[in-house]
């Protein structure tokens, strides 16, 4: 974990996060903080791990949600460095 970003302001973000209730509250929240531009990176970003972990290629992936080679790269790599949220998330999410 990057130790740059743990900081009191982060912690305090991640705590209002954990606080909302539902998606609609995400939406609310989120729109007042990120630019939508920001908000779809990220949402993109989040996409494109869950995409590699079930083993699509860079090529189906730039197909299905228009990320660049360099996105799918990064997340690729992030995944490959034992980084493990987008992993977490994703079972969660397929559990949930």
């Amino acid at each position: 974990m990057n130790k740059k970003i743990r900081t009191q302001n982060v912690d305090q973000l991640f705590e209002a996060v954990l606080k909302l209730k539902n998606k609609e509250e995400c939406y609310t929240f989120f729109e007042d903080i990120c630019t939508p531009n920001e908000l779809l990176s990220l949402s993109q970003r989040f996409d494109v791990g869950i995409r590699l972990l079930n083993g699509q290629t860079y090529q189906e992936i730039c197909a299905s949600n228009g990320a660049s080679t360099a996105t799918i790269s990064r997340v690729n790599r992030l995944l490959s460095d034992d980084n493990e949220g987008i992993e977490m998330a994703a079972e969660r999410i397929r559990k949930s």
